[in-house]
C-alpha cells in the first residue's frame, strides 16, 4: 500500500455517489458534520438539492451532481464539477449501486447487463476519472464491494457477481498503483446486510418481497468505516462480525457453507408479503425519496464491534491474517488427499 498520508477529514474534499439513499446519504450527513465538503452525486434530482439544503443549514458546505454513474461523461462531469467548485478532491467514493432478487435463470438479459452498467462499470468510471487527480496530487480511493464480494449467495447471485467483479477490479488496480509508487490509497468497504431501502429498491422477480437474513446493521455502521478508510490507510474492511464470519466460513468449508446456505437463506430472505410493483425498481429509473433507513422489521445493529476493532486494532488484522493463511492450509491439505 503507499505509504501516502490523507488529510485530516475536516480538510478534505469528498465526492460521494450514490448520495440521496441508504449508505451514501448516510456517509454525507456523518461527513458533513465532521467538516468535510462534499461533492454529492445521485439520479435523483429533487432529493439531492434537498440533502444540499440541508447540509448548508448546518453550517457544511455541498454541490449537488445529477448523473447517471453508467455513464462516463456523466462521471467526468461529477470531477469537473468537483475541480470548478473547491479545486479538486481528496475522496472519491464509488458508492452507487443496485440490488436484484430471484434465481439467475428467471432475470432478463437487459436487466442483468444494466445491472453490472451500474455495479460495475460505475465503479470503473469513477476510479479512472478519480485516478486523473489523485494520482497527481495525492488522495483516497474507495469502492463499495460487499460481504458477497466474497461469498456468494443464492438469490442474489448476479449482484453477487457484480460484487465479485467489483473486487477483482479494486484488488487489481491497487496492485498497479502500487507497482507505480502513486500516491493513492485503495480500498474496498464489505458491508453485509445493512437497514437500507435496498430490498424495496431491487429489481426483484421473486413474487414476494425479499428482505435481509440477519444479523442486520444500521447505515451509520457503514458511513463510520467509510470516513475512517479516508483518514486512515486501509486495504479493505468488513462491515458486520456475520459478514466477516460468513466469509471465512466460505473460504474454510466452501461445501457446508454452501449447503447451509441453500437450507436457510433461500427461505429467510423471502417474507409473505407480495412482491412491490416493478416501478419501485430503482435499476433504471431514480428514487426522489431522501431515506436512510429500510424497513428490516428485526433488531437493526448501530454498531458493529467487529469492525470497530478491526478498524483500530492491528491484533485484529494479524488474527485475520492468520485465519486466512489458515484456511489456505486447509484448502491445501484437502486437495491433496
Amino acid at each position: 500500500m503507499s505509504s501516502f498520508q490523507p488529510k485530516p477529514l475536516n480538510e478534505q474534499v469528498m465526492v460521494i455517489t450514490g448520495a440521496s439513499s441508504g449508505i451514501g446519504l448516510s456517509t454525507a450527513r456523518e461527513a458533513a458534520r465532521r467538516g468535510v465538503r462534499l461533492v454529492l452525486v445521485a439520479r435523483s434530482t429533487e432529493a439531492l438539492q434537498i440533502l444540499v439544503e440541508e447540509i448548508r443549514r448546518g453550517g457544511g458546505q455541498a454541490v449537488a451532481v445529477v448523473a447517471d454513474v453508467s455513464q462516463e461523461v456523466d462521471v467526468q462531469r461529477v470531477a469537473q464539477q468537483a475541480i470548478e467548485t473547491y479545486g479538486g478532491f481528496d475522496t472519491w467514493v464509488n458508492n452507487a449501486g443496485v440490488g436484484m432478487y430471484g434465481k439467475l435463470e428467471d432475470a432478463q438479459e437487459d436487466d442483468m447487463r444494466r445491472l453490472f452498467d451500474v455495479n460495475l462499470w460505475g465503479v470503473v468510471h469513477g476510479s479512472r476519472t478519480a485516478l486523473r487527480q489523485l494520482k497527481a496530487h495525492g488522495g483516497v480511493l474507495i469502492n463499495m464491494g460487499s460481504v458477497v464480494s466474497e461469498q456468494a449467495i443464492p438469490l442474489q447471485g448476479w449482484y453477487a457477481a457484480t460484487k465479485h467483479a467489483v473486487k477483482a477490479f479494486t484488488d487489481a488496480l491497487r496492485m498497479e498503483l502500487e507497482h507505480d509508487g502513486a500516491p493513492v490509497m485503495v480500498t474496498l468497504i464489505k458491508p453485509g446486510p445493512i437497514d437500507t431501502p435496498f430490498p424495496l429498491n431491487a429489481q426483484n422477480d421473486l413474487p414476494v418481497k425479499p428482505k435481509h437474513v440477519p444479523p442486520v446493521y444500521a447505515p451509520e455502521t457503514v458511513a463510520r468505516a467509510v470516513l475512517h478508510a479516508a483518514s486512515t490507510p486501509t486495504r479493505e474492511l468488513y462491515v458486520g462480525g456475520g459478514g466477516k464470519g460468513m466469509a471465512a466460513l466460505g473460504t474454510l468449508a466452501p461445501g457446508l457453507t454452501e449447503r447451509g446456505m441453500a437450507a436457510t437463506v433461500i427461505p429467510g430472505m423471502q417474507t409473505d408479503e407480495p412482491a412491490l410493483p416493478p416501478s419501485a425498481s430503482i435499476l433504471r429509473h431514480a428514487t426522489e425519496n431522501l431515506r436512510e433507513r429500510g424497513d428490516y422489521p428485526g433488531m437493526v445493529q448501530k454498531i458493529s464491534l467487529y469492525t470497530e476493532a478491526a478498524a483500530h486494532s492491528r491484533v485484529i488484522g494479524l488474527g485475520l491474517l492468520g485465519l486466512g493463511l489458515a484456511a489456505v492450509a486447509v484448502r491445501s491439505i484437502r486437495h491433496r488427499a
